[in-house]
């Protein structure tokens, strides 16, 4: 009978012990990391543009904005030209204040519950002369 019991407390500790391990990898695995991507404001060429044009991302990532040739240069989104729903957010995403040297940077999480959809931005000096750019955020 005793060692009726102890097979039982063995069997009963092996299984919650299973358990525990396996539930610990559904709390330790880790959701989608955000990524950081990179936009040039001045193309390497000399042009002014931003470089790449168009980025894709998913809420939740960051645009970080490098100052990189012919500046002054600033990010402002066009509540024109991003999703309807996300008009309010446009002032939340720009960066008004011009960018004057070399190297300066600006970033932009767009938070998780950025609508999916195109936000069109450009630069307030250049906007003239066609430095507009683009950000994809899927759903």
């Amino acid at each position: 009978m005793n060692s009726m019991r102890s097979v039982l407390r063995n069997v009963c500790l092996t299984l919650v012990t299973a358990m525990l391990v396996m539930s610990s990898f559904f709390l330790g695995v880790p959701s989608a990391a955000a990524e950081t991507y990179t936009v040039k404001l001045g193309a390497d060429n000399g042009m002014l543009a931003f470089q790449p044009a168009t980025v894709t991302i998913k809420p939740g990532d960051t645009v970080k904005w490098v100052n990189n040739k012919l500046p002054p240069h600033n990010v402002m989104f066009d509540e024109k030209k991003v999703p309807a729903d996300a008009v309010a957010m446009v002032g939340e995403l720009s960066h008004a204040k011009l960018l004057m040297s070399p190297g300066q940077d600006v970033e932009t999480t767009f938070p998780e519950s950025t609508p999916p959809g195109e936000y069109t931005y450009y630069c307030s000096p250049h906007r003239g002369a066609g430095m507009v750019g683009k950000i994809i955020v899927q759903g």
